[in-house]
């Protein structure tokens, strides 16, 4: 296995940590190509940040400064892979977020928006959304679940106006067997 191809998984417990761990991935000899944090909503929502100079309270705070942190970042390291040649530049970031309508611990109106979600559309050029759909259709289709995936966001509509139209609504079927099938809608 080349250093390239190399998989590194970390798993930080705290905000405080994740950063670190983030602002620190310039000092790798390999930088990173793909940057995953999965259940960012955990380190966001209620987390203490007390030690951050300057650092306003509240989850929205404590998401943009991550946010931009992650974004930052890959810039940066999009710029290393591409003075190294690299043919896995640019750098992505990705990151799941759980909603609080989505985890139902929501009590305000449904239609209302997350203020977490709403600060991160404006650092991330996408958004992918998956809801689980529970119709009939799904149980016609003979599948174990089925999803509406949604994409959104500034680069979804920058590359409609540039090129092809992209479709920006599917259905993902996975069925007992594992198969998964999307479908435009």
């Amino acid at each position: 296995v080349s250093d390239n191809s190399k998989i590194t998984f970390s798993y930080p417990r705290t905000l405080e940590e994740l950063l670190q761990q983030v602002a620190s991935l310039h000092e790798f000899p390999c930088p990173p190509s793909l940057i995953i944090i999965d259940r960012l909503d955990g380190f966001l929502r209620g987390a203490v940040a007390s030690s951050h100079v300057g650092f306003h309270s509240g989850d929205e705070s404590r998401a943009a400064h991550l946010a931009a942190l992650l974004c930052d970042t890959a810039a940066f390291l999009t710029e290393i892979l591409e003075k190294r040649g690299s043919s896995s530049a640019p750098c992505r970031a990705i990151a799941s977020f759980l909603s609080d309508a989505d985890s139902g611990q929501e009590s305000r109106d449904p239609s209302a928006t997350d203020s977490i979600l709403d600060v991160l559309d404006r650092y991330f050029q996408a958004r992918c959304t998956l809801d689980q759909d529970r119709s009939y259709e799904a149980a016609a289709a003979a599948a174990q679940e089925a999803w509406h995936v949604y994409l959104s966001g500034a680069k979804i509509l920058d590359d409609l106006e540039d090129g092809p139209t992209l479709a920006q609504e599917w259905k993902l079927f996975i069925f007992p067997e594992g198969l998964m099938e999307f479908k435009l809608v």
